[in-house]
């Protein structure tokens, strides 16, 4: 039979595993490596990963699509396999696919901007009752905000605090794109459901870290007030009639140098 001795030193090893920040982590990052590429599939499910089990479903207008998809279903991959590296302290493999993280950054970047180019300024295409060259804006500033967040979290790779949290950011910047497209509202307010389901999930994970840690992570709360700070901005240049018009310009060069050419579905 355990003593009342035993029973304190079990009481407080509990204690100490219960309020140990790193446990605490560990939870709040294996949550966004289950989380994210969930949230990403069941968006996706009916227009790309299952469409062929929905007779609704649309073909995809051309290949760089497909490649789009694939690229980034990696990055998803990837943002999972590193969590999952580090909550299995495999540290040394974790960093060396760092590198392969850069040039799949990289790729992220192109091939994004060469799909949305595609589609809003060459296929003019957009959601219904918005401007194609305004919605061009969304896609835009979510790289740049990705390109900004990857950045600084390679600048922070050895202060493990401010690089988990850039990280985690990079995969709420991109979740909008997924969570619009699942049927919880209105198709009337799926920029509104875009914008606020990840932001309310990135705020509650600053709370869990700071309840936890009893110290606030600004490279978590500034990154995340920037992407927040920038959804404004995204709706306002969509509407603007000097984006628009500038956006156009751009349109008009690219159908008229034919440098830019959306391969076909074959």
């Amino acid at each position: 039979m355990a003593t009342n001795a035993d029973a304190l030193v079990q009481g407080r090893v509990s204690a100490a595993t219960a309020a140990n920040p790193r446990l605490a982590d560990r939870k709040l990052f294996l949550a966004a490596a289950v989380l994210f590429p969930l949230l990403v599939f069941i968006g996706y499910a009916r227009t790309y990963y299952l469409s062929s089990l929905f007779e609704q479903a649309q073909p995809l207008a051309t290949s760089l699509v497909h490649v789009h998809a694939w690229v980034m279903s990696a990055w998803v991959l990837y943002f999972t396999a590193q969590t999952l590296l580090i909550r299995t302290r495999n540290v040394k493999l974790h960093m060396t696919m760092g590198f392969a993280g850069v040039a799949l950054a990289v790729l992220v970047v192109i091939v994004g901007m060469s799909t949305a180019v595609d589609a809003h300024l060459v296929r003019k295409t957009a959601p219904a009752g918005i401007d194609p060259y305004g919605f061009f804006a969304i896609p835009v500033v979510d790289m740049m905000i990705f390109v900004g967040l990857f950045a600084l979290a390679i600048r922070y790779r050895k202060r493990p605090a401010e690089h988990k949290a850039l990280m985690l950011l990079t995969a709420v910047n991109f979740l909008g794109a997924a969570i619009a497209r699942i049927p919880l509202l209105p198709p009337q307010y799926a920029i509104v459901q875009a914008f606020a389901i990840p932001d309310i999930l990135a705020i509650a994970g600053l709370g869990y870290y700071t309840w936890r840690h009893r110290k606030f992570n600004w490279a978590f709360a500034i990154g995340l007030a920037v992407i927040i700070s920038t959804q404004p901005l995204r709706l306002y240049l969509a509407g603007s009639e000097t984006w628009i018009g500038m956006i156009g310009t751009l349109a008009d060069g690219i159908e008229a140098s034919k440098v830019f050419v959306s391969p076909p579905m074959p």
